[in-house]
C-alpha cells in the first residue's frame, strides 16, 4: 500500500501526504448482489486514519479537522468504508479517494462572511407586501359607525 497523497487546496497549498504505515485497511463481506462471488470475496474495504497522531497534518489543520468531522470520529480516528464495487482492489481506491476528499475539505479555512445589504427592488416588494397585507387584515374589519 502506498502513501496517501491529498491534492492541494485550500488550507494545505502543497497538498497533504499520508504515510502508508498510518493508514488501517480492514476487509469484510460486502452486502448486496454479486452472486457467488460475493461469499468468498473480502471486497468491502474501511480505511481509518487517526486524526490525532499523523504526521500528515500541522497542529492548525488538525484541530480543523477534528472540529470539522467531529460527527464522523470515534473518537479521534476517521473511517471511511467502500463496497460499491465487486473488486477488491477497486475498492480500496474508492476508500483512499474518500478519505482524500474529506481531508481535503476539512483543512479548508472557513470562509468569511459578507455582509450584504438588501437590494432597492428587494426592499421595494417587501414593503409593498406588507402594505398588501395590512389592505387585507383592515377590510376584514367590523365598520366602524358613521
Amino acid at each position: 500500500m502506498d502513501d496517501l497523497h491529498v491534492p492541494p487546496g485550500p488550507g494545505a497549498p502543497r497538498g497533504l501526504t499520508v504515510p502508508a504505515g498510518e493508514l488501517v485497511e480492514r476487509f469484510s463481506h460486502a452486502s448486496g448482489p454479486g452472486g457467488q462471488g460475493v461469499n468468498t470475496a473480502d471486497s468491502r474495504v474501511q480505511l481509518s486514519l487517526d486524526l490525532a497522531t499523523t504526521t500528515a497534518l500541522n497542529d492548525v489543520q488538525r484541530e480543523r479537522v477534528l472540529d470539522r468531522l467531529a460527527g464522523r470520529l470515534a473518537g479521534t480516528v476517521l473511517t471511511v468504508s467502500a463496497a460499491e464495487h465487486r473488486a477488491q482492489r477497486r475498492n480500496r481506491t474508492a476508500a483512499r479517494e474518500r478519505l482524500a476528499a474529506l481531508l481535503r475539505e476539512a483543512v479548508a479555512p472557513p470562509l468569511a462572511r459578507r455582509p450584504t445589504r438588501p437590494t432597492y427592488g428587494s426592499r421595494r416588494r417587501r414593503l409593498e407586501g406588507k402594505r398588501q397585507r395590512s389592505e387585507t387584515k383592515q377590510q376584514r374589519r367590523r365598520p366602524g359607525p358613521e
